[in-house]
């Protein structure tokens, strides 16, 4: 009796077995996710980078300052990403101006609500915003 080629399975299992391992190495293996304090250093520096950010791209003409940091969500992976919600106010100063300004009050008062995903590469100081979703508070 003779023997079905086996060239043809083997061919499949080694076709699947590459389909398996490119799918695997996609998904995002989170190696810890937890909340970290507003008052980290890490954080602080991303909250930097992410009001300049929202400042530059912001049609505004004054610029924003954070008031408040309800939460921060640190997810460790081949890199960090924080996950920040953040209230935001309008301040007295101009785009061209200092950051650091007092709040607007009466009629140019603006609070917004805002949650930023960032990547960042602290030991490189590199940080990339993954996703933007603010709406007025």
């Amino acid at each position: 009796m003779a023997r079905a080629p086996q060239g043809p399975r083997l061919l499949l299992a080694i076709v699947g077995a590459l389909v398996a391992l490119t799918y695997q190495t996609r998904r995002k293996t989170f190696i810890s996710v937890r909340e970290v304090p507003a008052s980290a250093s890490v954080v602080v520096t991303t909250l930097d980078y992410v009001t300049k950010e929202f400042n530059k791209k912001s049609e505004d003409k004054y610029n924003f300052r954070v008031v408040r940091v309800p939460k921060v969500v640190q997810k460790l992976t081949d890199h960090m990403e924080y996950h920040i919600d953040v209230e935001m106010r309008r301040t007295v100063c101009f785009k061209s101006e200092a950051n650091n300004c007092s709040f607007q009050d009466g009629e140019l008062y603006k609070k917004i609500d805002c949650f930023f995903s960032v990547s960042v590469l602290p030991w490189f100081e590199k940080y990339k915003l993954l996703t933007k979703n603010c709406t007025d508070g």
